[in-house]
């Protein structure tokens, strides 16, 4: 399966658009399986530095997950005030509290204007942002979180460090 929607300035990136590796993950705030694959990215992230581009899009089970339609719209409420990756660590290390409570208490402590969050919170302003996500990971053959493309090609395989950081190594020329 391959990556349909192109990786574009809509997307939220760390890296450079000239890096060697691009991996993008569909990820769910609220899935566990994407918490234990968060620390595993940033390692991969520290490791590879400059030769890798990591872009993360929205994918929130909301059949089996209730509040992680809710937590993808916040990041993306988030980001209009440029503290996506910021909000992106704390919903991951603060996994279990992701009730509108919680994200209205992160987006605080980031220091965001909370009349302008609170408004497109209230209105749903990102719900079709959200679901742009998961309809482009739906077309590109994404049934589960985590799932990562790299270079463009799903990662058909596991998320363990044991296994991610080779497969992306071998798109480097470095396995």
């Amino acid at each position: 399966m391959k990556l349909l929607l192109p990786v574009s300035n809509r997307d939220h990136v760390q890296g450079i658009a000239t890096a060697a590796v691009t991996v993008v993950e569909y990820a769910d705030f609220e899935c566990p399986y994407c918490a234990e694959a968060y620390p595993i990215v940033k390692e991969i992230q520290r490791q590879l530095g400059a030769s890798l581009r990591f872009v993360y899009r929205h994918f929130p089970r909301s059949d089996i997950h209730p509040h992680a339609r809710h937590a993808a719209e916040a990041a993306e409420a988030v980001a209009a005030q440029s503290k996506f990756w910021e909000m992106h660590d704390t919903l991951f290390e603060h996994q279990a509290a992701l009730d509108d409570t919680h994200l209205a208490q992160y987006a605080v402590q980031l220091g965001l204007a909370m009349d302008q969050f609170t408004r497109v919170m209230e209105q749903h302003t990102y719900a079709a942002r959200v679901r742009e996500d998961i309809d482009s990971g739906t077309r590109s053959g994404v049934r589960g979180t985590p799932t990562f493309f790299i270079n463009g090609v799903l990662h058909d395989d596991t998320y363990t460090m044991e296994v991610l950081l080779p497969a992306i190594k071998g798109a480097l020329g470095t396995q």
